[in-house]
């Protein structure tokens, strides 16, 4: 059942990608190849920056990926493997693809502009303003809730120990060493790449090689030759993560962020081959329900199941990501097909593999049926306030999956999974600072605060914000589930502006809009009823500390009402309007 679920699901995928992307290519965006790109045009060697295609498939994918394609999944079982599967497959093709490639294609024919100026182009400079604010609470809020779990992960536990390091699926100090180890041989490619002139090929395979040596000497060395007392904590790793995305997020494009995410991208071809090639041999069968409709304590399957995948199937992050970093290094007009749709079916595609490992990959022992594990693993809704121990399930299954082709053994299998969830959380988390930086730098634009233009100050106020969601505590505990479900609205609610953005801008050309207005309309009608239920929540538990929480939740729904008005009057506007002969955008030069 597993395998032949699985393989129509990727049979979906091909065929989504073959026809489905190729229309809106050549007939809806008509992309063209000799048209002159803003990374040509604006060339300056930090953050416009022509980058070959495959270099920047990876940076793309690298990107948007991050820890949600396989946290969201790994709480959103708690509902069954099927709507999951179902969502993270079809919401992809016909709606997060469609995102994620309509805004790669209107930044980029705006001068690589983030989404939120884009806006300001096409609605108005409400709409933007209305951007910068999703923005900053959004991308805040997901990456303290991102440096929270790595956090946890690098930590830790009592149970841990040096004679089974990854007996304990809440603890993985042994994707510390290559984790380090890939941000210093990024830096060295990098040099070598954009400063030496070296061929791309053979200093990726040397590269590649040694970040294999890493994971395997990670498993040799768990604490790095520390004492058991001397490793960081919750706090420690907390800080020297924040640390580290400041200086990601001043660093020159070239110099750490495009090789770290080709390089990552190399692990996740390798990781995902083999994890699919292992559920084809290993055969396994659902440990979890097909449709769980009412789990003890959660709340309701509509909406939340879409909220709570968010970037396995949609994200309005990655609209961000699209026009923040991709559009200023496209090539030619024709790669963004590859990049802005095929990146997001490489997301979807850990996402299925999510829901796989999680539903499917969970084992039983000692007479315990891998059904029972898996009730016992999903008991009720509060079981997954613990984020680390749910993407730790992940990541044994999966391992479980690689194992079961015989390569290697489980331990090395769960490492190397290990490693490719850390390095790609790491990897999201420095992108996002830096489209933090960029979203603060056009706040202060905006305000006439000139001093918010310097990257240093952006980056340190952007890193500072995000310190603050990751120690935000509930009761005294982690807030991480409360803040993850309050992430996911706050990710639809993007997802919506920048559909809204695209859509118009279609209808101004007279192109066909429905193809990103109807996704726009669900992903707004979803974010609504979950914010709603959100303010509800937050109400009834004040007591208990989520007075912040009902504040940002309180902004986020007049912005969202805020937002169906300006919907409302943006196409009232444009009914009248003779269609744009141009499918540029023009803007006056800065």
């Amino acid at each position: 059942m597993v395998a032949l679920a699985t393989a129509v699901c990727l049979l979906v995928y091909v065929l989504g990608y073959r026809f489905y992307s190729k229309y809106l290519a050549e007939r809806v965006f008509s992309l063209d190849p000799n048209a002159r790109t803003p990374a040509h045009e604006l060339e300056d060697g930090i953050d416009y920056v022509p980058t070959n295609r495959f270099v920047l498939f990876g940076h793309h994918w690298a990107s948007i990926t991050g820890l949600s394609p396989m946290l969201g999944p790994a709480v959103a079982v708690i509902w069954g493997w099927a709507p999951a599967m179902l969502w993270v497959v079809l919401g992809a093709l016909l709606v997060g693809c469609v995102h994620d490639f309509s805004a790669l294609v209107v930044s980029m024919r705006a001068r690589g502009m983030s989404i939120g100026k884009v806006a300001e182009g096409i609605i108005g400079k409400r709409a933007k303003s209305l951007f910068h604010l999703v923005i900053f609470f959004g991308v805040a809020l997901a990456m303290g809730v991102f440096v929270f779990v790595i956090s946890d992960l690098f930590s830790i536990s009592p149970s841990w120990s040096h004679q089974e390091p990854l007996a304990d699926t809440a603890s993985f100090p042994t994707a510390v060493l290559p984790s380090g180890a890939l941000v210093a041989m990024a830096m060295v490619m990098g040099y070598l790449l954009y400063r030496k002139k070296f061929p791309l090929l053979p200093t990726t395979a040397v590269g590649f090689v040694l970040m294999l040596v890493a994971v395997w000497a990670g498993v040799q060395l768990p604490l790095l030759g520390f004492d058991r007392a001397a490793w960081p904590g919750g706090l420690g790793w907390t800080l020297i993560l924040l640390g580290y995305s400041f200086m990601a997020s001043v660093l020159p494009v070239w110099s750490l962020l495009q090789a770290r995410d080709f390089l990552n991208s190399l692990l996740l071809y390798l990781g995902l081959l083999m994890a699919y090639l292992g559920i084809f041999v290993t055969r396994p069968e659902f440990g979890a329900p097909a449709f769980r409709p009412d789990p003890p304590g959660a709340p309701s399957f509509y909406p939340f199941v879409f909220i709570v995948i968010a970037c396995g199937a949609a994200s309005g992050f990655h609209s961000l990501v699209s026009s923040g970093t991709t559009a200023k290094q496209i090539d030619n007009e024709r790669d963004a097909r590859l990049i802005g749709y095929g990146g997001m079916v490489g997301e979807s595609l850990l996402g299925l593999l999510a829901v796989l490992a999680c539903t499917a990959g969970v084992l039983g022992a000692d007479g315990v049926s891998p059904s029972e594990v898996w009730l016992s693993t999903y008991a009720d809704w509060n079981s997954m306030a613990a984020l680390g121990s749910k993407l730790g399930v992940f990541i044994t299954g999966a391992g479980h999956f690689i194992a079961g082709l015989g390569v290697v053994d489980q331990k090395m299998a769960t490492a190397f999974v290990a490693v490719v969830v850390v390095s790609f959380a790491l990897t999201t988390l420095d992108s996002a600072t830096r489209l933090l930086r960029f979203n603060i730098s056009e706040i202060g634009e905006t305000l006439g605060l000139t001093f918010l233009g310097n990257r240093y100050v952006a980056s340190a106020l952007a890193v500072g914000v995000i310190g603050w969601f990751a120690f935000y505590e509930i009761g005294g505990k982690p807030a991480g589930l409360a803040l993850w479900t309050l992430f996911g609205t706050i990710n639809q609610l993007l997802a919506g502006l920048a559909l809204l953005t695209v859509t118009l801008y279609l209808k101004q050309r007279g192109r066909n809009p429905w193809l990103t207005g109807v996704p726009m309309v669900f992903m707004l009608g979803s974010t609504v009823l979950a914010m709603v239920s959100n303010l509800k929540d937050f109400w009834a538990q004040l007591d208990q500390g989520t007075g912040p929480l009902f504040a940002v939740g309180s902004i986020l729904l007049v912005m969202a009402v805020w937002l169906v008005v300006e919907a409302a009057l943006a196409f009232r506007r444009a009914r009248g309007q003779a269609p744009v002969e141009s499918m540029r955008i023009s803007f006056e030069q800065d």
